[in-house]
């Protein structure tokens, strides 16, 4: 398994406590330290899958993964985290914005995050929907969060003991911290295509979006100046483990060592998997666009590059 150090989030306040749970050797997790401390006091597993599927005009849809989590098992203790309607602002302009400090805080808590927890969090898919569940808790002040590590597919390949149903989360109180620097909107990546700022740009996109040779949105291409960083090819294709260091390092290389990286693809999620493979990599000042490809290319005189 690919051992990266702990990455401090950028500066900003902190929740400050003594955590309760295991101590988490890093933001990536294997599933034999997760068999090791499941059901210690303080851990908190989370499932955080959502399930894509294909709309009948192209585009990309979403469902809630708690059905899944429900019928076909889930890991032992796991609570399930909603990021369609209660980890997302349902009145935001585009799918999966993210959502306030106090709609956070609520759903947080409720889900059983809080002082003296240690979370762990997994999906079903390529860890970007685990991403982006990591990296809501960091941009709100949390850092006892780590990802497991091939997530559900993982587990199951290791032949690990799953339950079916339900698992009440325990409420606990969520004091938000917000890290405004963790994410960043429309006008300063319009800053960095005019070089007003001194970032690096990371699409994580399939790559027949980035050369948009194809698009499930009405303007095809990438943002000008963009890196390709796939969120899919940034794990093991069977396994769905992240890539080794130097792996990782090929893939993104271009934009190692930029004063600032931004990720985007079409909607913040895949975005997220990218923002954590930087961190592994030791990379401290990394945001997200968390408007993504739908907000800009919503607006057609913001510039698209394609080929």
């Amino acid at each position: 398994m690919f051992r990266p150090v702990w990455v401090d989030a950028a500066a900003g306040p902190t929740v400050e406590r003594m955590s309760r749970g295991p101590a988490l050797p890093s933001p990536l997790v294997s599933a034999q330290w997760l068999a090791d401390h499941l059901g210690a006091d303080g851990l908190l597993v989370v499932d955080a899958s959502v399930v894509g599927f294909a709309r009948p005009d192209g585009g990309s849809g979403y469902l809630s993964g708690h059905e899944q989590y429900l019928l076909e098992g889930h890991i032992p203790g796991a609570v399930f985290a909603d990021l369609i309607d209660e980890f997302s602002d349902p009145e935001g302009p585009h799918p999966f914005t993210r959502p306030g400090a106090g709609r956070f805080a609520a759903a947080a808590g409720a889900l059983g995050v809080g002082d003296g927890t240690t979370v762990v969090v997994y999906d079903t898919a390529h860890g970007q929907w685990a991403a982006r569940f990591w990296w809501l808790l960091r941009a709100f002040g949390f850092d006892d969060v780590a990802l497991l590590d091939g997530g559900l597919t993982t587990w199951r390949t290791e032949g690990r003991a799953l339950d079916l149903g339900h698992v009440e989360p325990v409420p606990r109180a969520f004091a938000p911290h917000e890290r405004p620097e963790l994410w960043v909107d429309k006008d300063y990546v319009e800053g960095v295509v005019e070089g007003r700022h001194d970032s690096a740009l990371v699409c994580a996109t399939p790559p027949a979006e980035f050369t948009g040779e194809a698009s499930p949105r009405p303007r095809a291409g990438r943002i000008p100046g963009s890196s390709s960083a796939p969120a899919a090819r940034l794990v093991d294709r069977d396994r769905r483990t992240y890539l080794d260091r130097d792996a990782l390092s090929g893939i993104l290389a271009p934009v190692l060592g930029a004063p600032r990286i931004v990720t985007y693809c079409g909607g913040g999620i895949a975005a997220a998997s990218a923002a954590f493979a930087l961190t592994l990599l030791g990379e401290r000042s990394v945001a997200i666009y968390d408007g993504s490809l739908n907000e800009w290319t919503a607006d057609p005189d913001a510039a698209l590059v394609t080929g």
